[in-house]
């Protein structure tokens, strides 16, 4: 019997094949929408399985983003909202829109539909670490007008919460992010992971870094941490259009570069490490990445961005520094690596800390939220229905 009476479309701009964060937790949502018994649909622009966890997945034609290729830039035509109106959604959550999006939010309203839309990527963060900060405010003013249109807006952390309020963007609630505390734990450590990780060096001490390599994500900045405190090795976990720069960049120094892993694999690089670091000076909105490496067990020495300070304290599970501060970085590493006895405790203490941040919960209160914006959207409809003349 399903818990929650919905009938839910979700828009978003990436989907499968591409794997980062966002990606991620939209089949994670979907994952869970099924065991709720929601029925759902998802557009996607650009080519993708034609199902997922048993849901139609809609593709959406257009062409390459051609800064990052592996984005697709496609507006939903009279295809996509026949298909739609067939579906006949209760509800239409759009994720970060920007083509695909908008082109939902005014579906949405043709079908007289409630909006929830979700703030998922710092754009405006990434307009300024490549040198367009002149573009930062036009694309604020673009994004405060755009939230404003929907009914309920989403953001990934408190900080960010905060962020979109400040700037006009009306109610902003917190759809918090979360970790899948069986499937990442240190039960999944295996001697071949390790041996595979540290480039056949198991008994150095094992750094990792977990993402997509885009130049944002500032993965070079651990370059000083090899240089400067012996006996680590980095094992980098992903794949994307700065990975043959990085691959320069770390030449010849204890690094192993891995490609994507998912699933068990994935499971087994977190377990098989030691210590956790992610050096990004942009706005994460989350930093999904650092809670799994905390279920898994590993202390997180990361930069103080989005929403990783909200599960990491730093000198209890982990360290915190400021922004491009690789001195600190190199400092908090060494501790790490020289104090065994110290990194196990944190690590310890990084899985307690990540047991308490289910996806079950998490998504259930993302549910509840749904619900709650039904409710309102309704209410108003028939108060407005009731004021106007007949």
């Amino acid at each position: 019997m399903p818990k929650h009476n919905l009938r839910l479309a979700i828009f978003t701009e990436i989907f499968l094949p591409k794997v980062d964060g966002i990606v991620r937790v939209t089949c994670i949502l979907l994952d869970h929408l099924r065991k709720s018994g929601v029925e759902t649909i998802l557009f996607a622009p650009g080519k993708h399985p034609e199902s997922y966890a048993g849901f139609p997945v809609i593709s959406i034609p257009g062409v390459p983003f051609p800064i990052y290729p592996e984005v697709t830039l496609g507006l939903p035509g009279k295809r996509s909202f026949d298909i739609l109106r067939e579906f006949d959604p209760t509800l239409i959550h759009v994720m970060n829109p920007a083509f695909a999006g908008l082109k939902g939010m005014y579906f949405s309203r043709r079908l007289n539909k409630p909006l929830v839309v979700s703030f998922q990527a710092h754009l405006m963060e990434m307009l300024r670490f490549y040198g367009f900060g002149f573009l930062q405010e036009p694309f604020w003013s673009g994004h405060r007008m755009v939230y404003r249109r929907a009914d309920y807006s989403l953001a990934p952390s408190k900080r960010v919460v905060a962020e979109l309020q400040e700037r006009g963007f009306g109610e902003v609630g917190l759809w918090r992010r979360g970790v899948d505390f069986q499937n990442f734990s240190p039960d999944f450590a295996t001697e071949e992971m390790r041996y595979e990780l540290s480039g056949g060096n198991p008994d150095k001490v094992l750094l990792l870094s977990v993402g997509r390599l885009a130049p944002e994500k500032q993965v070079e900045q651990i370059l000083p941490v090899l240089d400067s405190v012996p006996n680590a090795h980095l094992a980098i976990v992903g794949d994307g259009p700065y990975r043959a720069k990085l691959e320069q960049i770390f030449a010849g120094r204890s690094v192993t570069f891995t490609g994507y892993k998912k699933g068990v694999e994935l499971s087994k690089a977190y377990a098989s490490s030691d210590i956790f670091m992610f050096p990004s000076s942009t706005i994460e909105t989350f930093g999904l990445v650092a809670a799994e490496a905390m279920a898994a067990g590993l202390p997180v020495i990361s930069s103080r961005v989005g929403g990783v300070p909200e599960i990491v304290t730093s000198g209890l599970n982990g360290y915190l520094f400021e922004p491009n501060d690789t001195a600190a970085m190199v400092e908090y590493t060494r501790e790490l690596v020289e104090n065994t006895e110290c990194r196990r405790a944190m690590g310890q203490a990084a899985r307690d800390a990540a047991s308490k941040m289910s996806w079950d919960v998490v998504m259930d209160e993302l549910l509840d939220t749904y619900e709650g914006v039904i409710q309102r959207y309704h209410q108003k409809s028939y108060a407005k229905a009731a004021v106007e003349p007949s």
